[in-house]
């Protein structure tokens, strides 16, 4: 049950890495329903810029690479403290987000009235949660 939640949640992390990866270089497929909105308004709350969302893609794939040398899945790699913290780290990142800021993202957003929120309340953020709920499994 843990090997299929490790490769449900690293496969899960790398596509979303990529497409991360995608929308960084022009991609448009989903963008639609990415990003929060204010208020009244059909705009973004922000514009992602080329070199955060590749960023931001870096930061899912070590996500999931954490989850493999903490899960002893790479040879040569075993989990250690770094990859001990690192997994903590992540856990907490993971389950702020599901949280959220309380405006635009997360389980307790008041902005609720966009695509974005539906697809946030909906999946977004229990992918966080679930997310996170990996990396704090393997730490036990």
């Amino acid at each position: 049950m843990k090997s299929l939640l490790i490769l449900v949640a690293v496969g899960l992390l790398w596509f979303i890495s990529f497409l991360h990866i995608y929308w960084a270089f022009g991609g448009r497929w989903g963008s639609a329903a990415v990003l929060p909105v204010k208020e009244g308004e059909h705009n973004p709350a922000f514009t992602p810029r080329i070199w955060g969302t590749l960023f931001v893609a870096i930061l899912i794939l070590l996500a999931s690479v954490i989850i493999v040398v903490q899960g002893g899945y790479l040879q040569g790699f075993q989990a250690n403290s770094l990859s001990k913290i690192g997994s903590i780290v992540c856990a907490l990142v993971f389950i702020i987000r599901a949280i959220g800021d309380f405006k635009f993202v997360g389980f307790f957003k008041k902005i609720k009235h966009s695509q974005f929120a539906r697809y946030d309340t909906w999946f977004y953020s229990p992918l966080c949660l679930f997310f996170g709920f990996v990396h704090i499994l393997l730490l036990f």
